[in-house]
């Protein structure tokens, strides 16, 4: 396999599909369904998020999948920050009720802290930061995104993962796990911060 000119620092093949559909079209030359590869294409290893932000933590594995893989690198992390919880679960979103990656634990804790919290104080929002990164260092640039909505006090909807069933995005009806793909990609947190990103993209790949 030759070298990719890009590398997502994910396993998730949503996200892989979503930054290929943002790059679409948008640098002369680009294959972005050959050349544009997640982290298992690769064989990338997992990298441990020590950071205490979401932009650290982001930081962290652009960084590492950069030198490993020798090619330009993008990698986000996201989470819940809700206001009554002083912006918790943050940074432990997926692993909040302790195993790592329990959605179901994480979504039914955080809806018991919240039983008693009256609608007009459930105001939450996911928070996603994607960094991109060069192997050689010179290329080192964070955006953040964000999903600004209200908590439903049970959950709603077949579609996402993690939180979605129970954030209702801002002006909507619907939680997010309610909305198509194509939707919520238009306003997710990831959405915005890999658009936010797009330009620098361009800049090192051109």
């Amino acid at each position: 396999m030759s070298t990719p000119k890009l590398v997502l620092a994910t396993h998730n093949q949503g996200k892989l599909r979503e930054l290929r559909e943002l790059l679409r079209g948008q640098i002369p030359g680009l294959d972005v369904d050959t050349d544009v590869v997640d982290a298992g294409a690769i064989d990338a290893p997992d990298v441990a998020e020590t950071g205490v932000t979401f932009a650290a933590n982001a930081r962290l594995k652009a960084h590492a999948v950069a030198q490993f893989s020798g090619a330009l690198a993008i990698a986000d992390d996201s989470g819940l920050a809700v206001d009554v919880l002083g912006g918790s679960p943050g940074i432990f979103s997926a692993r909040w009720a302790g195993a790592h990656g329990d959605d179901t634990a994480n979504l039914n804790l955080l809806l018991a802290q919240l039983a008693d919290i009256a609608p007009e104080h459930r105001g939450a929002r996911f928070i996603c930061a994607a960094a991109l990164a060069s192997p050689d260092g010179t290329v080192d640039v964070v955006e953040e995104g964000t999903l600004e909505g209200t908590l439903l006090p049970e959950p709603r909807g077949e579609g996402g993962f993690g939180y979605d069933p129970i954030l209702q995005p801002v002006g909507m009806d619907v939680s997010c796990a309610e909305l198509s793909s194509t939707e919520k990609n238009a306003i997710s947190h990831r959405g915005n911060a890999f658009r936010a990103l797009l330009p620098h993209i361009v800049k090192a790949l051109s």
